[in-house]
């Protein structure tokens, strides 16, 4: 059941062209010149966005350690090093370190894998040493459409790989019929606890309830390993609210992670035609959405009444106009690439770039754009031997890691000897 094993050293070293391909970064200068969308709004502080380029001039090697694979959309690391990729038509794989890619596991439920919908995220239970349980968020299929959902399994590698007693311990309600704004991204606090962020499923039916309590669309939720609702959630003693609501006012969120110092949980929520937000999120907060945004309709016009700013809601500490379409995100604290200790990197998927960021606390003071042009960037991790892992979201997407550029022996003086054949 190994498809086959690929290992192939392709190109790579610290870009600084911008993401379309064309002209020079310029340090100090903002890395974003195209005109944003929203152009008669202005950031609530210096800084918000359009973030100076600021590079370390780290040079490094791109490996493709496993390609064909269709619309992957998460990975996560298992504790021998091998990787579980997730593919959106529903197909989840074990990914070795030296490409090896098995048979897509058996034991999944069915999902809808309609438009962006399909498998999504996947994460390791903190304590799968003892356990051996993953868990996966999916759109699932339901009589009257679809919703986010969460299950999880145990993971059995004693012959054939497989996922064994699933069980679904979390649904969005409540059900709605769209291929849209799923979320899905998974992320652990360090109590143990489950956070999950969804979407508010973009059609207009949908869009209005990120601003409900009694409705899961645009929320982050959090929950336990069982998916119970922790008593410390701040609406666990209000009627008519779902209890599992951490906060609200949120898009589409398709990047989270948790910061490794703070404890935080960062969140990059996409946009409409401008308006993609990095969110530090904190419990009970209303991240606007709706209701104030930067960017415009797809169509153009305003979105609501073309506000930005209102009491009682957070502003992002981060936004892009233009948008990049995030997706995936990690930070950056191993000694492999000790330059970029402390950035954040974001996938982006419009853009078909890296995004690094450097922070002062939750303040972004320099962006940077790697591999512009590649591919679209669905996720983004570090492994744990340091190096950055991608995953880019196409048909036939491949698993990428980011390693420093390694040093080539120099063969400029040596000459062809017939006796050996030509130099190489």
């Amino acid at each position: 059941m190994i498809f086959g094993i690929v290992l192939v050293l392709a190109a790579g070293t610290a870009c600084n062209r911008t993401a379309s391909g064309k002209g020079r970064r310029v340090e100090g200068k903002p890395v974003e010149t195209q005109q944003p969308h929203g152009r008669n709004q202005k950031p609530a502080f210096a800084g918000q966005t359009r973030a100076p380029f600021q590079t370390q001039g780290v040079a490094f090697d791109v490996q493709v350690i496993a390609k064909n694979l269709e619309h992957p959309w998460a990975l996560a690391f298992l504790p021998d090093g091998a990787m579980l990729v997730t593919e959106r038509p529903g197909r989840l794989r074990i990914v070795g370190a030296d490409g090896a890619m098995s048979a897509p596991l058996v034991g999944l439920p069915r999902v809808d894998a309609r438009g962006q919908g399909g498998l999504l995220d996947v994460v390791v239970d903190p304590k799968f040493g003892d356990n051996q349980r993953i868990f996966w968020s999916y759109a699932e299929p339901r009589e009257g459409g679809n919703g986010t959902a969460v299950a999880r399994g145990r993971l059995a590698r004693d012959g054939a790989p497989r996922i064994e007693n699933v069980e679904v311990i979390w649904r969005m309600t409540p059900t709605l019929d769209s291929t849209m704004h799923f979320g899905s991204r998974l992320v652990f606090d360090r109590e143990g606890m489950l956070f999950v962020t969804t979407g508010e499923r973009s059609i207009k039916e949908g869009r209005k309830q990120a601003q409900n309590l009694d409705s899961a669309f645009g929320k982050v939720i959090r929950i336990d390993v069982n998916g119970k609702v922790p008593p410390a959630n701040p609406f666990v003693d209000r009627a008519g609210v779902l209890p599992e609501i951490w906060s609200l006012g949120h898009r589409n969120m398709q990047a989270a992670a948790l910061h490794p110092e703070t404890g935080a949980l960062w969140v990059v929520d996409h946009g409409a035609k401008g308006g993609d937000e990095i969110n530090v999120v904190e419990a009970g907060k209303n991240y606007g959405w709706p209701t104030i945004t930067y960017g415009i309709e797809y169509k153009g016009g305003a979105i609501g009444q073309s506000i930005t700013t209102k009491a009682g809601m957070e502003q992002p500490i981060y936004y892009w106009d233009p948008v990049i379409a995030p997706s995936g995100m990690a930070f950056y604290g191993a000694d492999l690439f000790p330059a970029w200790k402390g950035n954040l990197f974001v996938g982006a998927l419009a853009g078909k770039h890296v995004v690094r960021l450097v922070l002062d606390g939750t303040r972004v003071i320099g962006e940077e754009r790697l591999l512009a042009d590649r591919a679209r960037i669905r996720d983004v991790r570090v492994g744990p031997d340091g190096a950055l892992y991608v995953l880019t979201d196409e048909d036939r997407g491949e698993l990428l890691k980011i390693i420093p550029k390694q040093e080539r022996p120099d063969r400029s003086a040596e000459v062809s000897d017939p006796a050996r054949g030509s130099a190489r």
